[in-house]
């Protein structure tokens, strides 16, 4: 096993794997600058039983997104069958209005949930990062209940497509220590 090199940096002796992170940063704030402060994106919500007006987990999710700077252009409430997910996902992906959708619900192992299904067939590329760190987190506070969640996000014709559990606390988390923090990078990136 060789020691790590190191190499002068200013006046202290750093290994080359710290340049190369103190680079990786670098790089990433860079594109967080360039990224858009406002992202568009239309809200999914998967449900078989949920209105407009008990839909807790999407009045979050639109509220967080305003508060942030982006905003929902669209927004809609489908039950858990695959083909009407698709058909919705599809529109929206066609749309120039349309940066990102953000989907809750029907990402469990029960036999209502089809959304994962639905959406992870029409992924181009799979941001797989997201739903692992999207079940370390929500392990950390469900305990091993987190590894039924079927959290995904990824890229269908040039658009981000994020799916969450339906849970107010799982989309809690996932907005505010990973969707939001990144969105307008994430768009950044898949625009260039």
């Amino acid at each position: 096993m060789t020691a790590p090199s190191l190499r002068a940096q200013g006046s202290a002796l750093v290994s080359d794997s710290a340049i190369e992170a103190g680079a990786s940063a670098g790089g990433v704030a860079a594109h967080r600058a360039d990224a858009p402060d406002s992202v568009r994106c239309a809200l999914l919500t998967v449900s078989d039983t949920r209105t407009p007006d008990s839909d807790t987990s999407g009045a979050l999710i639109r509220e967080t997104l305003g508060f942030s700077g982006h905003r929902v252009v669209d927004y809609r409430i489908v039950p858990d069958e695959p083909d009407q997910i698709r058909e919705v996902l599809a529109e929206w992906i066609a749309r120039d209005d349309v940066q990102a959708v953000l989907s809750n619900g029907g990402t469990g192992i029960a036999a209502r949930d089809t959304t994962y299904d639905a959406i992870s067939g029409l992924l181009e590329k799979r941001i797989d990062g997201f739903g692992e760190l999207f079940r370390m987190l929500s392990w950390q506070e469900v305990g091993a209940a987190a590894m039924l969640s079927r959290a995904v996000a990824g890229v269908a014709g040039g658009t981000l497509i994020v799916a969450l559990p339906g849970s107010t606390n799982a989309v809690r988390l996932a907005l505010t220590k990973l969707i939001v923090p990144e969105l307008g990078h994430l768009v950044y990136e898949i625009s260039k």
